[in-house]
């Protein structure tokens, strides 16, 4: 199907789209080792580094997204995003024609916009993946241009006018993510029958969950009845402190609080875990329904077109997960929350379950046929 064709894959800016990018690069060079890939993004952003580590040809443009800030400063950022914006479809241009692919696929990003538009007015093959149940302003402008549009959740379908019928493939999982044994991994982290909750707010660290974490460990530490796996972020390893100067929680003696600036073992941590406490990004969300965890989700409400409550309401619409704007997120509001569910064991199976349905396991397959579809 795509042996020795020219694949192009153009996605930036965030993890969520790049990794999506990798993963779909990966099936096409294990399964059709004649195909060549070539990546396009910035030089700037994260795809800078992951496309290369990963063993890609990496080619880049100059673009950047524009500001919604109406200060002087947010419109000349804007105009110089116009600038960007002209300049960026003639490098485009450039790039595909030395590369001459024979399909191009988008993952998101401001990157995608260009090179998807040049390469459909140029007549070769194309396609858009979208991640969020409410789609991007650049995907939903490209839906209209491009040969196949294929989305992580069927509620985004609603929000595309595309040229042709939209496709749901799912978002790629890591294999790791998907094969983690719960005993092993339980195991490997020395925890035994009581209940694990993990909770995160992204590599950063989310300020609202970190102080909400911080009441609910301090009012449920001394029972003992639970595990607490909680990432800080790197903007929250004053939590560290606050537990155990404010809080008075000596962390050495109590094994069952277990705090960590980030965890890169995501897949064991997400694997022993009977509750998950995180934000609503399309790619965390896959991982919780591959793996059918209960979650109490917390969108970030400065994501663009405010895209994480909508990847929250798709879970929630099917009693899948408890949605909790951030708003209304209190430390007292999550200790509610989370007495009532480890309360009833039950109710917390239950909306796993409900997850575990909505789980695509295919979806690096499901994404590679659609572009073998309109190859030529």
């Amino acid at each position: 199907m795509l042996n020795g064709k020219k694949v192009m894959i153009a996605t930036g800016g965030t993890g969520g789209h790049i990794n999506p990018g990798l993963a779909v690069a990966g099936y096409i060079r294990d399964n059709y080792p004649d195909a060549q890939i070539l990546f396009v993004g910035t030089a700037v952003k994260m795809e800078a580094q992951l496309v290369p580590a990963a063993g890609y040809d990496f080619k880049t443009i100059d673009i950047q997204g524009f500001s919604r800030d109406l200060t002087p400063a947010g419109l000349v950022k804007n105009v110089q995003t116009a600038v960007k914006l002209v300049k960026s479809s003639s490098q485009a241009k450039k790039i595909i024609r030395e590369f001459e692919p024979d399909v191009v696929i988008g993952f998101g990003g401001y990157v995608s916009g260009p090179v998807l538009r040049t390469a459909a007015k140029m007549g070769i093959p194309t396609a858009v993946h979208e991640q969020n149940a409410f789609p991007g302003v650049t995907n939903k402008t490209l839906a209209k241009k491009v040969d196949r549009v294929m989305l992580t959740a069927p509620e985004a379908e609603k929000y595309i006018k595309s040229k042709n019928p939209c496709v749901v493939t799912g978002l790629p999982v890591r294999g790791e993510m998907i094969n983690a044994d719960r005993d092993i991994s339980r195991a490997e982290l020395k925890v035994d029958d009581r209940p694990v909750i993990l909770s995160m707010g992204g590599s950063l660290g989310a300020k609202v969950i970190n102080e909400a974490m911080t009441q609910l460990i301090a009012e449920r530490y001394e029972r003992k009845n639970c595990y607490f796996l909680h990432a800080t972020g790197k903007a929250g390893v004053g939590m560290f402190d606050t537990l155990k100067n404010d809080k008075k929680i000596n962390l050495d003696e109590n094994k069952h609080i277990m705090l960590r600036e980030y965890i890169d073992d995501m897949y064991r941590c997400m694997a022993a875990a009977d509750l998950v406490i995180c934000r609503a990004g399309a790619s965390s969300l896959s991982e919780i329904q591959a793996m059918g965890k209960p979650s109490i989700l917390v969108p970030y409400p400065y994501a663009a077109e405010n895209h994480q409550y909508y990847n929250a309401m798709a879970l929630v619409k099917n009693d899948a997960a408890i949605l909790i704007e951030e708003k209304d997120f209190t430390g007292e509001r999550l200790i509610k929350e989370v007495d009532e569910l480890l309360a009833n064991p039950d109710r917390l199976k239950q909306i796993g379950e409900n997850a575990k349905k909505m789980a695509i396991y295919d979806a690096t397959e499901r994404i590679v046929n659609c572009i073998g579809e309109i190859v030529k």
